[in-house]
């Protein structure tokens, strides 16, 4: 009894009119569900619902069959037996009657239908009836859209699955179809309606069926959406594109060959209408319906096809792209619109023909055989007329199309045009034997047009080679006529390429003229080595005139351009086709040469371009890149030794190129592959060697921008070596280090030896020398790049060298502090180490040798003020020392941030009191009148030290602490500590009452909001909108913040552009637009002015009530810029004064 309460509640809900769509989804869902669990039948609900099925009320009767068969429609997996099928498929048949309830009658008939359980399903019988009451009872175009819909998908159905049994229909369900589909104009309704004509086409192929009988008919109705025009509203989600429907009606338009007589003609129009959109279409349905029609058919329409593709194909532009060629595999690179490669696409088809009427028809073509015949007149390409050059070009593509499709057509083409090709160049053939052609650089020049085709033709032979040696193709025949043609007179076609290159310095040759030589040595380079066209002896001539261009011609920029990309081209060929043979080849002429040109002392070629060849020759394949890295890694390491050791700066500016190309070039590939982990490892062996036997440097090298280069290369050498590989390299590092002068000095004073950092002797440390900055650099370089399961030797010891190394400002030593604690384990860690110093120890020992507790003012600044227990050493050097120190704990701090320790807040809080404390500090010796110039200087110092520590904290860093190195990295913690330290700041911001603290609280506050996620700030935008304004008005009274100004400006462009805020922007419109005004003009950073003018035009689309007032300011603001110096600031102050102008 609860399950039929249920049951008519869950009816009279649905059958309701007033009850809300989700409830009578719900509704239907509880009764399937019902159904489902077997809780009650079909049966009984049938039963329940007979008075809304069979009732005289409309609505209701309605209703109540739209219930039922929205209830099926959820029963799809649900066995059923055949009676219930039948009984259930034959109700909805007869209620397709009645039009008042024929949207559930539909709904019934689908779902039912749609059903493909063999043993559940409408039987060929019941389906036949419902097509034929579907046909009789139907007018679809009378209905609505979506009743339209459900119609075409019932009709879909029954076409697919009950093929023959609507086969039987005959004449009668063709005609119902054209009736249907007549006029039809909703895009997802057309879907269906194209795909019905496709799957009616297949029913009946006799040509006396209804189809053949009714093709014009049919046709009639499918020509006039021909070419679909549609481009649906973006606001509407309908999930059909103009794509879409031109391929649907595509297959409709091939779906028959009855419709050939009618199609074809209209395509033909078509293609000779001005709309580009409807050429494009014409083409691509002629391709398509060439091979669904058949050869008998469309050769009648052979010559008008032909006529119009010639047309179409002529609609390349004049200019060829010319550093295109090369990339281009398959031609020399002109651009091309799409009716052009749609028109060769069809070109391709029609040529396949088996008959060869098109082929035929286009290899005796009068234009055609014109160009040819008149060829020899096109000298130079620059000489050639306008109308020439593009005829010329299209006869080329057309002759690369017909003679890569085929091998016979191949033939034809080497036949019928390249003899002639040759006779005009001057080289015979005789029989299969070539005369040896000599070029002599004194003769007359090769004109352009039989070069040019003559190259399109030797692509195409290749293409045609390469796609042979693919699995489902069938393998070139060396008994091929243009096979046996192209290796007749290989050698000598070598000879005429080379030529060229040898005459490209004459004045008379163009650019393209030069490129033609290279493009064709390129491919008959690049021939598949089964083919044997080139010999080896005359593939090696072609590398060594390639490499002879890189060598001595890289004054013509060019022809050396275009020579390194063949190369590039023929290595990559090598690689992929696993030419192994040309592969040595290739190695030894072009690899090993281009390599010996680094190791010269003495050579014209500028270093520059020896490396662009030896990078770009690093692309080909692993082979390559193996070897070059291997030798360049001994080249450097060699250079090192004459720089570092010998002391030979001349050679410093060649030692950093050569390590900017390892690093930016070599090493990011051997990462991409792997493989490359053995010779790094001996790289940096050999470097610390080197180190170990220098024990004095000749010559202080003090070049930062070698330095820098070497740790890059340091660094992403060692990162790619394997944990076993890293512990030699830092055992070998640490013997180094350990010995060098710095470190000794450190142990005669005992600081490797517990104590704390507090003791005199850091202030008697003289600067670094040379080699121990060198040292102490790789070294950090070494820390940085280590994994964090490799085992680190007496960690204690080298923490301490790097603190006290990181007093005297170096950098390296402060951001390998961060990588320690930031891979180090903890003492709860379940890694084994062989030693004892875990995490809590490092970070023990740190804070013991911190310049200052959290007891005592952070910043004593002068000694007027007296000892506090701190370092004593005059105030100058005191605070150099914390600003030292400052920085190093903050990358410590960003170490631990990283991997989510909670000590981050104890080094956050040391940066905010030395914020605070040295305000207080400055505050007291001014009100003792006792701060004079100095101390004013180095309190600005230590604070903004202080203030920056952020920007280390929340900013991503190339040189450590980034998974490239290996770093732990724990998901949002610049979230985390952006939602921690926010809070504090703006607290601090507003107590604060001196104009220093303020200023460098919020230089804090720009590097935490700036190099935050935008999103967490977007969080935040009613708190923070008012706090950024300030910030960016405070600090722009100092030049020192430019950059702090702009990163601020691009926080505030992602707020404005941030939807879901627009009501907190249009509360503080004016604060925020007075902000802007005054930096439209700020002189210290041109992207500072265009990114506020970029601001100011995103205000002028917000609420009209809240911009206006602010109007003619932005106006007079705006007009002072447009005169700016930066082109780019005087086009946004144009774009700006328009869009605010336009306020009314």
């Amino acid at each position: 009894m609860a399950e039929r309460s249920q049951l008519i509640q869950h009816i009279e809900s649905f059958v309701d009119s007033a009850t809300s769509p989700t409830q009578q989804s719900a509704s239907v869902d509880a009764v399937a569900s019902l159904l489902k669990n077997d809780t009650i039948t079909i049966q009984q609900l049938v039963i329940e619902m007979d008075l809304y099925l069979t009732t005289t009320d409309n609505i209701l009767r309605a209703r109540g069959i739209l219930f039922l068969a929205e209830v099926l429609s959820r029963l799809a997996s649900k066995p059923l037996d055949n009676a219930t099928i039948h009984s259930l498929i034959g109700f909805f048949t007869a209620r397709l009657s009645d039009w008042r309830a024929l949207r559930g009658a539909l709904v019934g008939c689908l779902a039912l239908v749609k059903r493909k359980n063999v043993v559940d399903m409408v039987s060929g019988k019941d389906a036949r009836e419902l097509a034929d009451s579907y046909l009789e009872n139907l007018e679809v175009q009378s209905l609505g859209q979506h009743d339209r819909k459900l119609s075409f998908e019932l009709l879909q159905c029954l076409l697919d699955l009950y093929p023959e049994e609507l086969a039987e229909l005959g004449d009668h369900l063709v005609y119902g179809v054209c009736a249907a589909i007549d006029g039809e104009k909703d895009p997802q309704c057309l879907m269906l309606a194209f795909h019905i004509v496709e799957v009616l086409a297949g029913l009946f192929p006799n040509p006396a069926g209804p189809i053949a009988s009714i093709a014009e008919d049919l046709f009639d109705i499918l020509g006039r959406y021909f070419p679909v025009h549609y481009t649906h509203p973006k606001s509407e989600e309908v999930d059909v594109s103009r794509d879409d429907l031109s391929r649907a009606l595509m297959l409709a338009f091939s779906s028959s060959p009855f419709f050939e007589p009618f199609s074809i003609p209209l395509l033909l129009e078509k293609l000779s209408s001005s709309l580009p959109l409807a050429k494009v279409d014409s083409l691509k349905y002629l391709r398509y319906c060439t091979v669904k029609y058949g050869p008998p058919r469309m050769g009648k329409h052979a010559e008008a096809i032909w006529d119009s593709l010639k047309n179409a194909i002529q609609n390349l532009p004049p200019e060829p792209v010319l550093y295109s060629a090369l990339d281009s595999p398959d031609h020399l690179g002109f651009q091309e619109n799409e009716i052009a490669i749609e028109a060769l696409l069809l070109v391709q088809n029609v040529v396949l023909q088996p008959d060869n009427v098109f082929l035929d028809l286009i290899l005796a073509d009068k234009d055609i055989n014109g160009i040819i015949n008149s060829i020899h007149s096109f000298g130079i390409y620059k000489d050639i007329p306008l109308d020439s050059k593009q005829q010329l070009l299209a006869v080329g593509r057309i002759i690369y199309i017909i003679a890569k499709t085929s091998a016979p057509s191949c033939n034809k083409v080497l036949e019928g045009i390249f003899v002639r090709l040759l006779d005009i160049l001057g080289i015979p053939l005789n029989g299969s034997i070539g005369v040896c052609f000599t070029p002599d650089t004194s003769s007359p020049r090769l004109s352009f047009g039989p070069l040019y085709l003559s190259i399109q033709i030797i692509a195409a032979c290749r293409d045609l080679a390469l796609a042979s040696t693919g699995l489902a193709s069938p393998r070139i025949s060396a008994n091929e006529t243009w096979f046996q043609m192209l290796s007749s007179i290989s050698s000598s076609m070598v000879k005429v390429f080379t030529s060229i290159l040898v005459k490209s310095s004459d004045e008379e040759y163009s650019d393209l003229d030069v490129s033609l030589g290279v493009k064709g040595l390129q491919l008959l380079a690049t021939f598949p080595g089964d083919s044997l066209l080139v010999s080896k002896s005359e593939f090696e001539k072609i590398l060594m005139t390639l490499v002879s261009v890189i060598t001595t011609n890289f004054s013509i920029k060019l022809l050396w351009k275009l020579a390194l990309k063949a190369l590039l081209q023929i290595g990559s060929f090598i690689d992929s086709y696993h030419e192994s043979e040309k592969s040595l080849s290739y190695i030894t002429i072009v690899v090993q040469r281009i390599l010996s040109l680094m190791s010269m002392d003495d050579h014209s070629m500028p270093l520059s371009l020896i490396l662009e060849a030896i990078s770009d020759i690093s692309t080909t394949g692993p082979t390559s890149l193996m070897i070059i890295a291997q030798v360049m890694g001994e080249t450097i390491a060699s250079k090192f030794s004459e720089v570092y050791v010998d002391g030979d700066l001349k050679l410093a500016g060649k030692l950093v190129l050569l390590l900017e190309c390892y690093s930016n070039k070599l090493l990011p590939l051997i990462n991409k592959l792997g493989g490359g982990e053995g010779f790094l490892y001996r790289f940096t062996v050999d470097i610390w060697e080197l180190i170990e036997k220098a024990t004095a440097v000749n010559v202080g090298i003090k070049t930062e921008e070698l330095l820098n280069a070497t740790l890059l290369v340091f660094k992403l050498a060692i990162a790619s070596c394997s944990e076993e590989d890293q512990c030699v390299i830092v055992e070998k590092a640490c013997r180094v280090t350990f010995l060098s002068e710095f470190c000794s000095q450190l142990q005669s004073m005992s600081v490797l030896m517990p104590m704390e950092l507090g003791g005199s002797p850091f202030r008697d440390l003289d600067v670094f020398a040379p080699r121990d900055e060198w040292i102490l650099s790789l070294f950090a370089a070494v820390i940085i790049a280590l994994r964090p399961e490799t085992n680190i030797p007496n960690p204690k010891a080298i923490l301490q060298i790097f603190m006290a190394a990181l007093l005297k400002g170096h950098i390296p030593s402060a951001q390998a502090l961060g990588s320690l604690v930031n891979k180090m384990h903890g003492k709860d860690s379940k890694m084994e180490t062989s030693s004892d110093f875990s995490l809590e120890d490092a970070l023990e020992l740190i804070f013991k040798m911190s310049l200052w507790s959290s007891s005592d003012n952070v910043c004593l600044m002068s000694n007027k003020i007296g000892e506090t227990g701190e370092i004593c050493v005059d105030a100058e050097k005191r605070v150099l020392l914390q600003v030292h120190f400052i920085t190093g704990l903050a990358w410590i701090g960003k170490g631990l941030l990283m991997r989510g320790h909670e000590k981050i807040k104890d080094i956050t809080m040391i940066f905010l009191q030395c914020l605070l404390s040295s305000s207080e500090v400055g505050d007291s010796l001014q009100k003792q009148d006792s701060l004079d110039d100095r101390d004013n200087v180095d309190l600005l110092s230590l604070m903004r030290s202080a203030a920056d520590a952020f920007h280390i904290l929340m900013a991503d860093s190339e040189d450590c602490l980034n998974k490239r190195f290996h770093a732990t990295v724990r998901p949002l913690y610049k979230q985390r500590l952006f939602s921690t330290l926010s809070p504090a700041l703006l607290s601090f911001i507003t107590k604060s009452h001196s104009s220093m603290t303020r200023s460098m609280l919020y230089r804090a506050f720009g590097h935490i909001i700036s190099d935050a996620p935008l999103v967490a700030v977007l969080s935040e935008t009613k708190k923070l909108v008012r706090v950024l304004l300030d910030a960016i008005s405070v600090l722009s009274e100092d030049i020192l913040n430019k950059d702090i100004i702009y990163s601020l400006l691009l926080v505030l462009s992602g707020i404005l552009m941030d939807k879901s805020g627009q009501d907190i922007i249009v509360e503080n419109a004016h604060f925020i637009i007075s902000c802007l005004i005054k930096l439209v003009s700020y002189p210290h950073k041109m992207l500072v002015r265009e990114t506020a003018i970029q601001c100011l035009v995103a205000m002028s689309g917000m609420a009209h009530s809240r911009i206006y007032p602010m109007r003619t300011q932005v106006l007079r603001a705006v007009s002072k810029v447009l005169d700016d110096p930066k082109r780019v600031v005087r086009q946004e102050a144009v774009r700006c004064r328009q869009a605010w102008a336009s306020i009314a």
